[in-house]
């Protein structure tokens, strides 16, 4: 059985900064893809970054890029979403997600086959 854990989030003033952290079992973890969407209310769930396995491609959304680093740790079958210069519109629930195939090499973006629990970051003006 495929479990995601999430962890990290939490309320942070604009301009700061927090650090999202997934770890996964159950599952090959450098297979397919891994990466973050994030849900805001009344909005549908959107793409935030994920990296592809067998290409090596890690694949932004244009609302985040260079404020947002993603990582991983193998050994420890974890990544991490950095969020740096938060803004409100940043508040949503954080979803870390995996795909079998290398969709971001594909696509540059994901489409989720599994989801962790999800994650609530909230930004304050």
């Amino acid at each position: 059985q495929v479990q995601l854990v999430e962890s990290g989030g939490g309320l942070v003033q604009a301009g700061g900064s927090l650090r999202l952290s997934c770890t996964a079992s159950g599952r090959t973890f450098r297979r397919g893809a891994m990466g973050w969407f994030r849900q805001a209310p009344g909005k549908e769930r959107e793409f935030v970054v994920g990296i592809g396995w067998s290409g090596g491609k890690t694949s932004y959304a244009d609302s985040v890029k260079g404020r947002f680093d993603f990582s991983t740790d193998i050994a420890k079958n974890t990544v991490y979403l950095q969020m740096n210069k938060l803004k409100p519109q940043d508040t949503a629930v954080y979803y870390c997600a995996a795909d079998d195939e290398d969709t971001v090499q594909a696509m540059g973006v994901m489409w989720g086959d599994y989801w962790g629990q999800g994650t609530q970051v909230t930004v304050s003006s």
